[in-house]
């Protein structure tokens, strides 16, 4: 797939974005290069190696079966007690999404 202008536009549209032309040739340039670092790690000889399988050897500390989970003390004071804005048990924060109709 070729990256050209009329893409960008169209990928902009999708994803509802406006882009001016500053921002096109920047963004442009970016992918591209995003682009070429894919095409490099197609290019890279992977027949001979092995999957990866377990992912990592860490213990999942929040498994409520965990005896020492059990031991641990929360103050939930002390963890929201700094947090401005609350309402009964919630903490508050500002909108993340706009209602704009």
């Amino acid at each position: 797939m070729a990256l050209d202008k009329k893409t960008l536009e169209r990928l902009a549209k999708l994803a509802r974005i406006e882009i001016n032309e500053k921002q096109e040739e920047k963004l442009l340039k970016d992918m591209r290069n995003i682009i070429g670092y894919i095409k490099e790690l197609e290019d890279l000889g992977t027949d001979n190696v092995e999957p990866l399988d377990g992912g990592t050897e860490n213990k999942n500390v929040f498994n409520s079966d965990d005896e020492s989970v059990k031991k641990i003390k929360f103050n939930k004071e002390k963890t929201t007690g700094s947090f401005p804005k609350k309402e009964g048990d919630f903490l508050k924060i500002p909108p993340v999404f706009e209602n704009n109709k």
